[in-house]
């Protein structure tokens, strides 16, 4: 398996919206099995097509808890057909913009249909962190950051402040 490289704002490709995948291939299931890598390599616990420069509607999962077996789940084509009215206030962060968190408004759970490794429809009633998850990953996939439901203010607050990190990272190297 390969780990890939996980694109980080301001990359356009974040913005873009994620295209449907036609067909599971055998290329798709390798493509699914390296983001997977990939996003336990970097300690997340979802990661989307677009954080890994592809633009197909592509997301893997994993919210199982420290003390819990893997739980690894495979989308394709992740639609949400279903939302609560309820709504959940949750502190999330992103790969795509390390070490940075904010309080995000969601909807307590979903009913996510998709396709999965190996092109079986499939329907999830996610709740809880998975819900999370789910909602963050497809807005991924719709060129959505999580930073997008910020107000304009906190989101300007939250991209100084990993402009300053990076900053002082990039003079540490020096």
């Amino acid at each position: 398996m390969t780990i890939l490289k996980v694109f980080e704002v301001p990359s356009p490709v974040l913005e873009q919206k994620a295209l449907p995948v036609d067909v599971v291939t055998p290329e798709i299931k390798q493509v699914l099995a390296d983001m997977l890598e990939t996003m336990y390599a970097t300690h997340g616990v979802g990661l989307a097509g677009n954080q890994v420069g592809l633009l197909q509607r592509l997301v893997v999962m994993d919210c199982a808890g420290a003390d819990e077996q893997p739980n690894p789940i495979k989308m394709v084509n992740p639609e949400i057909i279903e939302k609560s009215e309820e709504l959940v206030l949750h502190n999330e962060g992103c790969l795509s913009i390390p070490r940075e968190y904010a309080d995000v408004e969601r909807h307590e759970w979903v009913i996510v249909q998709y396709l999965d490794e190996n092109g079986k429809q499939q329907t999830l009633k996610a709740t809880g962190l998975l819900s999370i998850c789910v909602q963050h990953e497809t807005d991924h996939l719709d060129g959505i950051l999580f930073i997008d439901h910020l107000s304009p203010l906190k989101r300007k607050r939250l991209l100084k402040h990993l402009e300053k990190r990076r900053r002082k990272a990039a003079e540490a190297e020096l």
